[in-house]
């Protein structure tokens, strides 16, 4: 145990897996944190709470099982000259769910359905619907980052506690996300369409066409730098008018 700690090589492990799993949870707390808002009100932290738990098992249970996690990339049928893996389904299904999900959100939005921001209670989901498929996006998202994490350090320790260290980052960015998300509904377009973007790239990478993730998150960093401009300039002229 001492050698595992005093390890500089174990401590850049640690610290580059724990950053790896921050910036690639980003995209399963928007998910989360859109999902969440579909419950009723008194049931919406819970919810973020519960997906949270079920993202950290899910994660861990992934590490664990990473013998079995391995021969996912084996294929198992050839189509044509594209051979196709276990790894491939789940991305597939994985994105063509994400895509889905996102549209119905989008639809729910766009069509009025929410009439005066306030969502239909009868028609929201329940609690455990919203934990489950949390947990399930959850094992689509972290197929790749514990097959990455694997690469970089041989230490189930390592691996385990830079999962930790992400959730719990998770948990105190979950609420104020949830709470800006709710209260602009142009950022959480914005957000479903990056989710179907994800989604398209995972269907993409099931098919064996890479897009480099770089790609992706210009594209987000953009949007994301034009709608803060636009909400800072809203900001300003509602400011002017207040003043008036």
């Amino acid at each position: 145990m001492f050698e595992l700690i005093s390890s500089p090589e174990n401590w850049a492990s640690l610290l580059t897996l724990t950053i790896l799993e921050i910036v690639l949870g980003v995209d399963n707390l928007i998910f989360l944190s859109i999902l969440a808002s579909r419950l009723p009100p008194e049931k919406q932290k819970k919810g973020r709470r519960l997906g949270l738990a079920a993202a950290l098992i899910t994660r861990l249970g992934l590490l664990a099982s990473v013998a079995w996690i391995v021969t996912l990339s084996r294929p198992i049928f050839t189509i044509g000259e594209l051979g196709i893996s276990w790894r491939d389904i789940i991305l597939f299904v994985g994105g063509l769910f994400l895509i889905a999900k996102s549209t119905i959100e989008i639809h729910h939005s766009v069509e009025g359905t929410e009439e005066g921001g306030h969502q239909d209670m009868s028609k929201a989901p329940g609690l455990w619907s919203v934990v489950a498929q949390i947990g399930l996006i959850d094992i689509i998202f972290s197929l790749d980052t514990v097959m990455t994490a694997v690469g970089m350090s041989d230490h189930f320790e390592i691996m385990a506690f830079a999962v930790l260290s992400a959730v719990g980052v998770m948990v105190f960015a979950a609420e104020p996300l949830s709470r800006f998300v709710d209260a602009h509904p142009t950022v959480k377009m914005l957000a479903l369409s990056f989710l179907i973007l994800i989604g398209v790239s995972l269907v993409a990478d099931a098919l064996h066409f890479h897009i480099p993730k770089a790609y992706l998150y210009f594209a987000v960093a953009f949007s994301i730098g034009v709608e803060s401009l636009n909400l800072w300039a809203s900001k300003r002229r509602n400011a002017k008018q207040a003043a008036k």
